[in-house]
């Protein structure tokens, strides 16, 4: 018997265009599915080094939701490096002024912290209400699936 694992190439890794409707989804459950959708955790041969996941465009964000008093009590925090540079931002102001920044925010911490997770992330586009740009690349990733 000569069985061997297959790796796949960087340059042979197919990239589907995926698209999202975020309308009535909760933040954290539909992070992890954003998350493994960029790792390609969907596809027969991933593995977890090789840099081989989808494109994502999620839509009207501005409708996610949250469970429980996470908009009350939950905050976003940043931190400009400086002595006393700490923003905390609680998520009812944020979701009602940049709910794109709350959605990639909660993808960014599932995905493993390296330079891989960089890449990741330039695949995912997040917008506010349904309207995007990415009609073109959507259409032919269809087009491509039904040959």
């Amino acid at each position: 018997m000569n069985k061997k694992t297959y790796l796949p190439k960087q340059d042979a890794v197919e990239r589907k265009w995926r698209l999202i409707d975020a309308s009535n989804r909760v933040l954290g459950r539909l992070a992890v599915e954003i998350a493994g959708l960029l790792r390609g955790k969907n596809k027969v041969f991933y593995t977890n080094h090789i840099d081989c996941g989808d494109f994502v465009v999620v839509t009207n964000a501005s409708k996610i939701v949250l469970t429980g008093k996470k908009l009350d009590q939950k905050t976003y925090f940043t931190y400009s490096g400086y002595p006393g540079g700490a923003k905390l931002t609680p998520y009812s102001v944020l979701m009602t002024e940049n709910p794109e920044k709350a959605l990639f925010a909660a993808v960014k911490g599932m995905l493993p912290k390296n330079k891989l997770a960089d890449k990741q992330l330039t695949r995912l586009r997040v917008f506010r209400d349904d309207k995007h740009t990415h009609s073109a690349q959507l259409a032919a990733s269809v087009k491509r699936e039904k040959k």
